[in-house]
Formats: C-alpha cells, sequence, structure tokens
C-alpha cells in the first residue's frame, strides 16, 4: 500500500511537437514545454541540460551520457533508458511508467517527488543519491545499487529487490515487506527499523547466518 504522497508531473494538456531532440544536444541547453514520441535520442554527450514540462512516450535513448541533468514536470512513458548515465541529475515531479532502465546510472542524484511503476530497472544504480518522496510499485530492481544513500520517505510497494545492495544506506522506516528477495546486501545497521514480514524473517536471518528453530 502506497503511503508516501508523490507530487504529479505538472504539464500542460496541449503540449507541441519536439522536432529537434534527434540534434545534437548542447551543453546547458534547456527544452521546455513538449512532446517527444516513437523516436530514438542517440550518442549524446552533454551535460546541465534541462527539461522542463516534457513528456517522452515510447522513445529509446542509447548511448547517452548526460551528468548534472535536470528533469522537472517530467513523463517518460514506455521509454527505454537503459545503461544511459545521469549522474549527479536533479529529477523532481517526475514520472517513470513502464520503462525499461535497466542498468541506469544516477549515482550522485537528488530524486524528490518521482513515481516509478511497472519498470525493469535490473543493475540500477543510485549509488550515493538522495531520494526523498518516491515510489517504486511493481519495479524489478534485483541488483539495483544503493549504496551509501539517502532514503527518506520512500515506498517500495511489490517491487523485486533480489540480490540489491543497501550497505552504507539506513533502512530506518523502509517497508520491505511488499518486496521479492532471496538475499540483499545490508549490513545489520542498515536494517535496523526496517519493516519487513514475517516470512521474510527467515531471509534476513540467514543474511546473519541464524537458523530459526522450527
Amino acid at each position: 500500500m502506497q503511503t508516501v504522497k508523490v507530487e504529479s508531473p505538472k504539464i500542460p494538456k496541449e503540449l507541441p511537437i519536439l522536432e529537434h531532440m534527434t540534434d545534437e544536444i548542447q551543453p546547458e541547453e534547456n527544452f521546455h514545454t513538449g512532446i517527444f514520441s516513437d523516436g530514438i535520442v542517440e550518442n549524446q554527450r552533454a551535460y546541465k541540460v534541462a527539461f522542463d514540462k516534457i513528456i517522452f512516450r515510447n522513445v529509446t535513448f542509447t548511448n547517452i551520457s548526460m551528468k548534472d541533468i535536470e528533469f522537472t514536470d517530467v513523463l517518460f512513458d514506455r521509454c527505454d533508458l537503459s545503461n544511459v548515465d545521469f549522474g549527479d541529475a536533479t529529477i523532481h515531479r517526475t514520472e517513470f511508467k513502464n520503462c525499461k532502465v535497466i542498468g541506469i546510472d544516477l549515482t550522485g542524484a537528488t530524486i524528490r517527488n518521482t513515481y516509478f511503476e511497472g519498470c525493469l530497472g535490473d543493475y540500477a544504480t543510485f549509488r550515493f543519491s538522495n531520494l526523498k518522496q518516491v515510489v517504486f510499485k511493481e519495479c524489478s530492481l534485483n541488483s539495483a545499487d544503493f549504496y551509501e544513500s539517502t532514503l527518506q520517505k520512500v515506498d517500495l510497494i511489490a517491487c523485486e529487490i533480489d540480490r540489491a545492495q543497501f550497505t552504507g544506506t539506513k533502512l530506518d522506516g523502509i517497508d520491505l515487506s511488499d518486496c521479492t528477495f532471496v538475499g540483499l546486501g545490508a549490513g545489520i545497521v542498515d536494517l535496523q527499523g526496517c519493516i519487513i514480514s514475517k516470512e521474510q524473517a527467515s531471509v534476513f536471518a540467514s543474511l546473519f547466518g541464524l537458523r530459526l528453530k522450527e
């Protein structure tokens, strides 16, 4: 059950079509108000690019490195962002719906009011990131990396998080009871205060070499 309130993107109903998304994107370029559908964004290297009030629908991002990128009021709908490098990104009021984000690199990102639903995000990297008011719903996050991240008001709803890495990340108050996993990368200090189900108790016991007596 979702307990975290997330602000939705503030996007106008009528949007002009963005025709130049396939051109070379320049450093510090701004894209404001528009929709880009059924296309490919590829071979882009830029920094401090900003997207505001944008919808990407059925777009594939290939060979992309855009550090310090900023997304505000953005919707990604059925997009493929696998292996893109968005290190040190700032993401606010953004939704990722039914997207492939396998191996996406969000190291050092600041993520606020962001919603991931039905996304395939195995091996995604959130190292050293700061997440607040973020929801992951029905996502696959197997082997995702949250090493030394800050999670505040984060919901994980019906997600697969097997072998996800949470070392150095405080999970106090984070509810994992609805998630599926066999093992996690986490220490006992990291797990203090997190919420688990009775069925998961044996998994956590095995993490620390304990055996439950029947």
